[in-house]
């Protein structure tokens, strides 16, 4: 009976208990159980919203080159398909640190929080099946830039320029010269409901002797063969004109043939209209379609080609002719210094033209180093620039990994900070990281690529930046310490302005009873003038200061 009552249940459920079983085998507790239940929930839904809207973008960015070219619905979604597998680096991150925030948040929002804190769960053993998650995370996002989003790469740049190849498909406007189709110029008159053609006028270039090939029918159709190679023009009550369009010293006139016909088809081939899809890749020699044991070989090998290059150009450099005394310095020739000119007669010419022609030999030399550093520099680039990507590439194969591990660690204990969940606080909390790191990332990168910083920190320099902020929120939130209180934190801010505004208001009643005092001080002067023009007794000034009114309080309040 109980075996009918399970086999009558439904397949999820029956699913969903048998993993429920396992996990209890496996020692899983209730609490963990509810933990990943209230992780993965939104990390999975987060991680699906995001690589969409990542994806619109990377549609509308190329938009242009899929319309109108007659691709398939499987061709469309295979190329949106490997364009998603390479916004997992963007995508997972954002999504792990916002699902973390969301989980967090609800737990405080709902006081969940409180109330296992309260039965004596430290926060350490709440997270501990969210730290596991984020481990299998971490696995999963390296083995993603490893083995994933190299192919991604690789098949996304052959499938766009297979796309790009195709040409668009061929739509005969009414009323204008159309020259979609190489050699030929077609224009149109009129279009009937029946998609019959009226008024046609096609003018055949592929001779290149200008409009010397002329057809003009009452109507026809225009059709395409089904595998796209040939384009068949059925047209009746034409006329065909063809001049020769060549003239000699003998004959200079031209020759006109005219052909009336009331049905005539005309087969033009066509190139590059039909997609072809290229089975295997083409780009996998660039550096983002390649793994970490490729790189790895690519490293060795560039390493050698740019030293072997930078000796190269150094020995050139050294050994040129304007540096004619290198050998002086060289102990293993000579044993010690070995001088060529006598100290005395530096800068002593017997002549004026040994001065000049010396000067000269100087500036000659001065010049053609000035002129060979730029070539050498460049010369070095072209073995230095390969290598430096191909480094920071391989770095970057674990920068995901180490991305997704750093959010987890700041997401966590800012979601059990705000204790707000849903969409709205932790979203732009979310928003606000990600764009710091992604930031921080693409300069990072791009100074590595120009060689302004080395490539480890280049690559890593996210991490540095984040790490430490990650380990601090942590620390503290594990800690309950009362700076990560968020009503102390607030109390804090509020008292902070409180404190500022009245410092401003006793500054403003300071400042209004100087301005009072210097009026009542110039209408006294303006008195006495008025009453003894001859002699004016200047009034001391009286300004008031607030350490003069609590040493004299008498004073100063008789004075006001």
């Amino acid at each position: 009976m109980a075996e009918e009552t399970q086999a009558r249940q439904p397949v999820g459920k029956r699913i969903k208990e048998s993993l429920k079983g396992f996990l209890k085998r496996l020692g899983v507790k209730t609490l963990d159980m509810y933990m990943l239940k209230s992780f993965l929930g939104p990390f999975i839904a987060v991680f699906a919203i995001v690589t969409f809207i990542l994806m619109m973008q990377f549609l509308w960015l190329y938009i242009d080159e899929l319309v109108g070219k007659g691709l398939s619905f499987k061709i469309i979604l295979q190329f949106l398909m490997w364009g998603s597998a390479t916004l997992i680096p963007y995508a997972l991150p954002l999504a792990t640190l916002l699902a973390s925030i969301m989980t967090m948040g609800n737990l405080g929002e709902n006081s969940e929080l409180l109330s296992m804190k309260a039965a004596g769960i430290s926060l350490q053993r709440i997270l501990r099946p969210l730290s596991y998650v984020a481990a299998f995370i971490v696995i999963g996002a390296f083995f993603a830039s490893n083995n994933l989003i190299p192919v991604a790469y690789n098949k996304i740049y052959t499938l766009r320029e297979d796309i790009t190849n195709t040409k668009e498909e061929i739509k005969i406007p009414v009323g204008i010269f159309y020259d979609g189709i190489d050699g030929f110029s077609i224009r149109v008159g009129a279009r009937d409901k029946d998609n019959l053609m009226h008024d046609i006028m096609i003018y055949n270039h592929t001779k290149e002797s200008g409009n010397s090939d002329l057809t003009i029918a009452d109507s026809g159709r225009f059709s395409i063969t089904p595998d796209k190679k040939g384009f068949l023009i059925t047209l009746h009550n034409g006329i065909n004109y063809q001049e020769t369009n060549t003239r000699t010293y003998t004959d200079t006139s031209l020759q006109l043939q005219r052909i009336r016909f009331k049905f005539q088809q005309i087969a033009i081939p066509l190139e590059n209209y039909a997609f072809t899809q290229t089975k295997e890749g083409k780009y996998g020699a660039e550096v983002m379609a390649k793994n970490l044991s490729q790189l790895s070989k690519d490293k060795d090998s560039l390493t050698i080609a740019n030293d072997s290059s930078l000796n190269f150009h150094t020995r050139r450099a050294m050994h040129a002719d304007y540096l004619g005394h290198l050998d002086q310095l060289d102990t293993a020739r000579n044993k010690g210094y070995r001088k060529s000119f006598k100290e005395e007669e530096l800068y002593h010419w017997k002549t004026q033209g040994d001065k000049i022609n010396a000067l000269q030999s100087v500036y000659g030399a001065l010049n053609n180093e000035k002129v060979s550093r730029p070539f050498y520099s460049a010369q070095i680039y072209q073995t230095a620039y390969p290598l430096r990507r191909t480094i920071i590439e391989r770095y970057r194969k674990f920068t995901l990994s180490l991305a997704c591990l750093i959010f987890f660690f700041i997401g966590a204990p800012i979601g059990a900070i705000v204790r707000k969940g849903g969409l709205g606080t932790p979203a732009i909390i979310s928003i606000l990281f990600f764009v710091l790191y992604w930031v921080v990332d693409i300069s990072g990168k791009k100074l590595a690529n120009d060689g302004a910083i080395t490539p480890f920190l280049g690559a890593f320099i996210s991490t540095v930046v984040l790490a430490p902020l990650a380990a601090y929120l942590t620390w503290k939130c594990t800690q309950d310490s009362v700076t990560f209180n968020i009503e102390q934190f607030g109390k804090n801010i509020k008292d902070f302005f409180q404190r500022l505004f009245s410092k401003t208001k006793r500054l403003q009643h300071r400042l209004n009873l100087q301005r009072i005092l210097k009026e009542e001080q110039e209408k006294e002067n303006e008195r006495l003038s008025a009453s003894n023009p001859q002699q004016v007794t200047e009034v001391p000034d009286k300004t008031v200061t607030e350490s003069q009114e609590a040493d004299h309080p008498e004073e100063s309040a008789g004075n006001k």
